[in-house]
């Protein structure tokens, strides 16, 4: 298309939208040709604005279009230039109803495939032209907050987005929406993506654009994910190693590298649920089921069920050979040997101990040897040069070997409202831990805040990243810092435990075959509650495509592990678990007296041991060994760990621990987590073969062979 062409085009837009030729003309050259490629059956426009003028910095946005851009590519097939990106300054309003209008609306045919992403801030706003009622909107980059202009703001109406959607002559639309409307106060821990609500005046111009849209035929019924499915939720963003995301945003990405989503929405949304629980936010990602009224309304059609793949991320897009990736080869340098690694399919919280020397192969076979990483981006080189195949950009890599350091500590970040004296009190206490290292909050990533109470007389407590105080972790009114901290120690050896046992989760990159099914026992049949897969080792057709209930489970219920070892070799398992960020749990396959020498007044443990092609219900169907949910409400995590060898050091730390016959319950509590969550690593170190190949490596480090191990994450809400 001749330029001429394309700004004449452009410039009716930009009459109604407000803004100058010369204005749009600043987004630059590269914009231009972005715009003016011939049409493509994919489309995207990515958002994300990081600084807003007066308003405090966001971290996580530029991230986010940058995850969503390397998957749509690599993942998904789309070209380069079909993927428009508007960030920070460009991201104004104008700009980007002009870029929707134009790079969307005039080029997308029937049939094409149209993603839409925005990262940055969302608010309630409250306009004179309708008082009593509450919309939500998108705030963008040139927001004009400012009393001069009487409170004019440069806010998208969540409506006006919809109907933009809507008016797209494809039914084949997904939309992506890393923000929310709710800011509460005061804020600790992560940074959240929404302004406080406000009384104000949209700009003339927004509002006969609305208008306009209200006019126009709407043809298509787009699948909208948003960052949080409650009105009251704030969507939220977190530091991790060298760069910041939006955790929804991230949580998807990830799952749609390492899964081919050939899936309802309401699976994929409960993997992601649960990768945003271990992330440290109780964010409840939604779809177009849990939009608000108004929302539905503009969308103008009832709520369903429906396939990611109608959004356009269809199975289709992926090589027949490839089911899953941890990763893509971005770049290769000149010696053809080295490669630049893109590894936003790992598992956000295994991506920050990522070391050394672990291993990824290709599909041509060969092994690549990771070097370093920075971030999100690694250096790798070709274990064997010779006989290899000529090494591709854009090859997707799948993980085969797990290098995890063995010094290892939980992080815990101290609040900045704590004075200079507090901190350095804290600092010293902390240190007292072997496992444990301090750093300021929001300077480096951590795993937990310490922080003071929002109350008179204050106390001090420890609180989750999203700001929620852990369960008995507060200390006296009036009590000095340093004794608070070594309240903490139990609490802080179980929380180290399950950050290690969650480093073990590689549902994605296993190669064992297995299914395991969380099920609520009934008179009539098991209920499911939640499902997960070894998918790495199953056909697309295989995987799960029912739609699964929402993870909430009763309190009362009596519940079982439904577990399939489909593969030729026997396994092992383990359970471990925390509840509520509060109890380890575990699961305890006690000998049955038959079993146990009568002489022995020491209650026995046994290996859990499935045969290739069995199925086994956890804990054993029988009222001896019933595992019923008992109150208070709360939320379970528990991860089902699997291995080709015995856990013999595993139930070697468990049985160190006393047990009354009271006590001997299936799933109980862990009264020594964290001997067994490093005696778990070591077991499945020893299960290993590279072990011995690897052995300078395997002085300092955990080596986790993906043919050896699997590890199931569930995470579900007791009400």
């Amino acid at each position: 298309m001749e330029r001429r062409t394309f700004l004449h085009r452009i410039g009716s837009i930009l009459a109604v939208l407000g803004v100058t030729e010369a204005e749009w003309l600043t987004l630059g050259n590269r914009y231009y040709q972005a715009l003016a490629q011939p049409g493509s059956r994919k489309l995207a426009l990515l958002i994300g604005i990081n600084q807003y003028p007066q308003l405090p910095a966001l971290s996580g946005c530029l991230t986010d279009v940058e995850l969503q851009r390397e998957l749509l590519i690599n993942r998904f097939g789309f070209q380069g230039s079909d993927i428009l990106t508007l960030t920070d300054e460009q991201a104004s309003r104008e700009f980007i109803e002009a870029a929707f209008l134009d790079h969307l609306g005039k080029q997308v045919k029937p049939d094409d495939v149209i993603v839409f992403h925005f990262s940055g801030y969302g608010s309630r706003v409250k306009l004179e032209t309708s008082p009593n009622t509450m919309q939500n909107a998108l705030v963008a980059a040139n927001v004009g907050l400012n009393a001069q202009n009487d409170k004019i703001v440069n806010y998208i109406l969540e409506e006006t987005l919809l109907l933009l959607l809507r008016s797209l002559p494809t039914d084949r639309v997904t939309a992506v929406l890393d923000t929310s409307y709710y800011a509460p106060s005061p804020v600790l821990g992560l940074k959240i993506r929404a302004l406080e609500e406000s009384v104000a005046k949209l700009a003339v111009e927004e509002l006969d654009f609305l208008k306009q849209l209200k006019t126009q035929k709407l043809s298509s019924t787009p699948i909208v994910l948003t960052a949080t499915s409650e009105a009251n939720q704030p969507a939220r963003e977190r530091l991790f190693s060298g760069f910041s995301a939006g955790l929804f945003t991230y949580a998807l990405t990830q799952y749609l590298w390492e899964f081919t989503p050939a899936t309802t929405i309401k699976v994929a949304l409960s993997y992601m649920e649960n990768s945003l629980y271990k992330l440290g936010s109780k964010q409840q990602p939604g779809n177009l089921e849990n939009l608000s009224p108004k929302t539905r309304e503009a969308l103008n059609s009832p709520p369903a069920l429906q396939e990611l793949g109608a959004g356009g991320l269809v199975a289709s897009s992926f090589p027949d050979s490839i089911i899953g990736a941890e990763g893509v080869v971005s770049a290769i340098e000149e010696d053809g040997k080295t490669v630049h690694l893109w590894l936003a399919g790992l598992p956000p919280q295994v991506l920050l101990y990522y070391g050394v020397n672990s291993r990824l192969t290709l599909a041509t076979t060969e092994q690549l040897v990771l070097r370093s990483r920075t971030g999100l981006t690694a250096k790798a080189q070709i274990s064997k040069i010779e006989g290899a195949n000529l090494l591709k950009v854009g090859q997707l890599v799948q993980e085969a070997v797990r290098v995890l350091p063995r010094n290892i500590h939980l992080k815990i970040a101290l609040d900045t409202g704590l004075e200079r004296i507090e901190r350095v009190d804290a600092t010293s206490a902390f240190a007292g831990f072997f496992h444990v290292s301090t750093v300021i909050a929001g300077e480096k990533p951590a795993d937990y805040v310490f922080a003071k109470l929002q109350e008179i007389p204050t106390r001090y407590g420890l609180f989750s990243l999203s700001g929620e105080l852990i369960p008995n972790t507060t200390g006296e009114v009036g009590e000095a810092v340093k004794l608070t901290v070594q309240r903490l120690a139990p609490k802080l050896s179980t929380l180290f435990a399950a950050k290690l046992w969650r480093l073990t989760e590689n549902q994605g990159s296993s190669r064992l075959p297995l299914k395991a099914t969380l099920e609520i026992i009934s008179d009539i049949s098991p209920q499911v509650v939640m499902q997960r897969e070894t998918i790495r080792t199953f056909k697309p057709e295989t995987s799960i495509k029912k739609s699964l209930p929402t993870a909430i489970v009763p309190i009362g219920s009596r519940m079982q592990y439904r577990v399939e070892n489909q593969s030729d070799r026997s396994v092992y398992l383990i359970l471990l678990g925390l509840n509520n960020n509060h109890t380890a749990v575990g699961f305890y396959s006690w000998e049955t007296p038959q079993e146990a020498n009568i002489a022995d007044t020491k209650p026995l443990l046994k290996q859990v041991v499935i045969a290739p092609g069995e199925t086994l219900t956890l804990p054993q169907t029988n009222s001896a060994s019933e595992w019923l949910i008992s109150g208070p409400a709360c939320f379970y995590e528990q991860q089902l760990i699997f291995s080709t060898a015995p856990f013999s050091e595993t139930l070697a730390a468990l049985s160190t621990v006393k047990y009354s016959p009271a006590e001997q319950q299936p799933i109980g509590s862990l009264l020594n987590p964290l001997d067994v969550a490093q005696a778990l690593l070591q077991d499945l170190h020893n299960a290993s073969a590279l072990k011995a190949e690897m052995n300078g490596t395997a002085a300092d480090s955990y080596i986790l062979d993906v043919n050896n191990w699997a590890s199931l994450s569930f995470t579900f809400q007791v009400v």
